[in-house]
């Protein structure tokens, strides 16, 4: 059967990835969206759309009949599962494939070896791959602490949690069920050591449906958070400095594939030590989110052959040598989230106003030259980020012909892109990317703390160079307030009739609030605290000042009360501090408010009740994953407004906790 159509039982990046493939090949493309995804970048890519109604991922992308429905009445002929959702639920895959679709991923038969976490070890212990000893959480002894609670049927962090005492067993299993469940529809989990540091090192793979397995290349995603990848990079830096370690995870990993007759895209997980010890960890049975950086170092279009092999092709015997320019190479890839590592990575809820990078090649694309950048994004100008679905907004990904200007390479174009309107992870990722060890390639799963998350999200622009941007930010302001003066428009920005009156304003941002206090006369700009300054152009969208003999430019975003930065040395979101606050907005002592829009799914004290201080109060849903809200204090809970059910927006009042004494 030839593929002519393909709906994508996914969406955001993903989805367009595989629309993008598509289109170069002339296969018609199809979407389904839930009902706040209607406007979404992917559902406009498709040529044609499907709603699915709703807004849980229950009632919609993990509803596998109605995906299929969908793709009979909109003609597809083909379903790309995409990552997480269905992607690795063999039923889905048996009923794709009872409609008389063509299934794009491995058979049902492998999706249930390997799929379950469970089950995949015993079958590669049998093999001779070394694993980590399955636990049941049931006869866990004190002696085999800490343990690492897994979903069986997914990944991407959900269902996961470290247990340190057998007293928080319990509640840990029961919330990594109750996130397996709403993430991947199957609420299974189990238990295995859990290891404090080591790397996680990766094996793509990709098999027709005639006996050839390529093992691609390998990947390293040691650098996680909650257990989700932030940076991935091909090669791996440990693999490439272990003599040996290639060929034997290459080995295991076509070995594992060949046991369960695997076809298609899929990627082999192992834990290893310095020594290059490995040991399984679970096989994806689908395209992984960082494939980009395999891609990027061997010029292979790794959805174009998950589409070939699913229309029967062949693949050669031998996979086919990276390009030329190429070889040698290496690339890295950050995800950027909606999030606040700063804050216990809240997910951030808004519109995003603008992201843009300078330099990049065409969105999705592999490399047509040595070096570049690729951005593989799920939003863009106007995109609401809510609270239903996963919080990252795009992969952004560099590749040259060395680790090192890789990172730099990022790291620039992180610094300088134009992200506004939500709060991101992107000082965190540039912090990470310029960090002595990073550059060393000492990139193991406990990099975050073992370097500590207080340097690692530090803002990138410092407190001196944040007190220029806002600076910059009040001549701006000033600016575009001259610019859309009704009355005496032309006159300069900053005029005072009384020479000995400054303007003045206070903007807030990261650092604190900041006091400006100037005045454009004849003689430039005199700012208080800022000596040595003056100005080379001024308008609302771009200041450049002399500062000490150099000159430095900030281009200027506004949004209502919200003013954008975005400078060589980093960026920050201001906001103009009202002269008069409104006392209605005030919050009782001891308030609890909401760090993020979501649902309370669960409610652990009563008003009145005595707490102590990190006692858990209630649970937050966000973005799949559960949120606990602890006391700040010991003290007594004096009011509790909200119950399990209840959607709550960010700065509500969740509890108010009297404070002990």
């Amino acid at each position: 059967m030839t593929i002519n159509s393909v709906l994508v039982a996914n969406r955001g990046e993903i989805a367009r990835r595989v629309f993008r493939s598509c289109r170069e090949r002339g296969i018609a493309t199809v979407a389904v969206h839930s009902t706040p995804d209607a406007g979404a970048p992917f559902v406009l890519d498709a040529d044609t759309a499907v709603h699915l109604p709703g807004t849980a991922a229950a009632d919609t992308y993990l509803r596998g009949d109605l995906i299929i429905a969908a793709a009979l009445r909109a003609g597809a002929d083909a379903i790309h599962p995409g990552y997480g959702f269905l992607s690795e639920n063999a039923g889905f895959a048996r009923a794709v494939q009872a409609a008389g679709l063509v299934w794009i991923g491995p058979s049902p038969e492998s999706i249930d070896s390997m799929g379950s976490k469970i089950e995949s070890k015993l079958l590669v212990a049998a093999g001779g791959v070394p694993v980590l000893t399955e636990l049941d959480p049931a006869t866990v002894t004190e002696a085999q602490l800490p343990v690492l609670i897994k979903a069986s049927a997914g990944g991407g962090g959900r269902g996961m949690r470290i247990v340190r005492t057998l007293a928080d067993l319990p509640g840990e299993l029961e919330a990594a069920r109750t996130e397996a469940a709403s993430a991947f529809g199957d609420g299974t989990v189990f238990c295995e050591p859990y290891l404090e540091t080591g790397h996680h090192v990766e094996v793509q793979l990709m098999a027709d449906s005639h006996g050839t397995v390529w093992a691609v290349g390998e990947r390293e995603c040691s650098i996680q958070r909650r257990h989700q990848k932030v940076v991935e990079e091909a090669p791996s830096p440990l693999v490439e400095r272990t003599p040996g370690m290639r060929e034997k995870l290459f080995g295991a990993a076509v070995a594992a594939a060949k046991a369960v007759n695997y076809v298609g895209a899929g990627t082999v997980e192992f834990l290893a030590d310095e020594s290059g010890s490995f040991y399984f960890l679970e096989m994806n049975t689908r395209l992984q989110v960082e494939h980009p950086v395999t891609e990027c170092t061997t010029g292979l279009d790794l959805v174009a052959l998950q589409l070939e092999v699913a229309d029967g092709g062949r693949l050669p015997a031998e996979q086919p040598p990276a390009p030329a320019m190429l070889a040698g190479g290496a690339a890295i890839e950050v995800r950027l989230y909606a999030e606040d590592p700063a804050a216990g990575w809240a997910p951030q809820t808004g519109t995003v106003r603008r992201l843009e990078v300078d330099g990049l090649a065409e969105p999705f694309a592999l490399p047509i030259r040595g070096r570049g950048l690729r951005l593989d994004s799920a939003v863009a100008a106007g995109s609401t980020v809510s609270i239903h679905y996963d919080p990252m907004l795009a992969k952004l990904i560099a590749w040259a012909p060395n680790r090192t200007e890789a990172a730099r390479t990022l790291a620039k174009a992180l610094t300088t892109a134009r992200i506004h309107g939500v709060r991101t992870n992107r000082d965190l990722l540039v912090n990470i990317l310029r960090h002595t060890a990073f550059a060393a390639g000492e990139t193991d799963t406990a990099f975050l703390p073992t370097h500590g998350l207080e340097t690692l999200a530090a803002p990138v622009a410092g407190p001196d160079e944040e007190e220029l941007a806002a600076l910059a930010a009040t001549l701006a302001a000033a600016a575009l307030r001259r610019e859309q003066a009704t009355v005496l428009g032309g006159m300069p920005s900053g005029w005072r009739n009384l020479p000995s009156m400054r303007h003045s304003a206070t903007l807030s941002g990261p650092a604190g609030e900041h006091a400006i206090r100037y005045a454009l006369t004849r003689h430039g700009l005199e700012a208080e605290g800022f000596g040595g300054t003056g100005v080379v152009h001024l308008s609302p969208g771009r200041v450049s000042l002399e500062v000490d003999g150099l000159v430095r430019t900030w281009h200027i975003a506004h949004f209502g009360n919200a003013i954008e930065v975005d400078g060589d040395g980093g960026s920050v979101t201001f906001t103009e501090v009202e002269r008069f606050s409104d006392p209605s907005l005030a919050v009782a002592e001891g308030s609890l408010t909401a760090p993020m829009p979501g649902a309370v799914v669960a409610v652990h004290v009563q008003a009145g009740e005595t707490v102590t201080a990190g006692q858990p109060l209630l649970v937050l849903e966000a973005m799949k994953m559960l949120h606990t809200v602890g006391a700040p204090a010991d003290g007594v809970v004096a009011e509790l407004p909200v119950a399990v059910g209840q959607n709550v927006d960010v700065g509500m009042v969740l509890a108010v906790v009297n404070a002990a004494g």
